[in-house]
């Protein structure tokens, strides 16, 4: 809704840093292992900024507005390098349909293309799965 979303998100991270920080990141997991709107492929030392919405994105977001036209096309997020500078990192992931990025984001490698995959780097995260969001873990070598 701002008039130069780049420079609210300019704003807003010097808002973080003069405050001293995030406390606690609260997050979420996408089907695609994205964290915030930051989409597989995003730099890791990324700080708050603008994207433009994957479609998938885009098609989750629609139930919370009444038309689906209405749901933004493009988001102000948080960088993945911002959200790692958190104190602490709570994710809570629910569904089936999040299993294989949960996975990914466990037991695979840091990578790119699963941005929740950094937090493997992070010293304090704490991860609450739903059981059907925990059943590719089973597997998890």
């Amino acid at each position: 809704m701002a008039k130069d979303p780049e420079a609210a998100s300019l704003a807003y991270e010097r808002t973080i840093n003069t405050r001293g920080g995030i406390d606690l990141q609260l997050l979420g997991l996408g089907r695609n292992g994205h964290i915030g709107f930051n989409e597989p492929g995003s730099f890791f030392a990324t700080r708050t900024h603008v994207v433009d919405l994957t479609e998938d994105t885009i098609n989750a977001n629609a139930r919370f507005f009444a038309n689906p036209s209405d749901v933004p096309r493009r988001a102000m997020t948080m960088g993945i390098g911002t959200i790692m500078q958190s104190k602490a990192i709570l994710m809570l992931v629910t569904g089936a349909e999040k299993a294989r990025a949960v996975r990914g984001m466990v037991c695979n490698p840091v990578d790119p293309q699963c941005p929740g995959s950094v937090l493997q780097l992070h010293a304090n995260v704490t991860v609450f799965l739903d059981r059907p969001a925990a059943t590719a873990m089973y597997h998890c070598q």
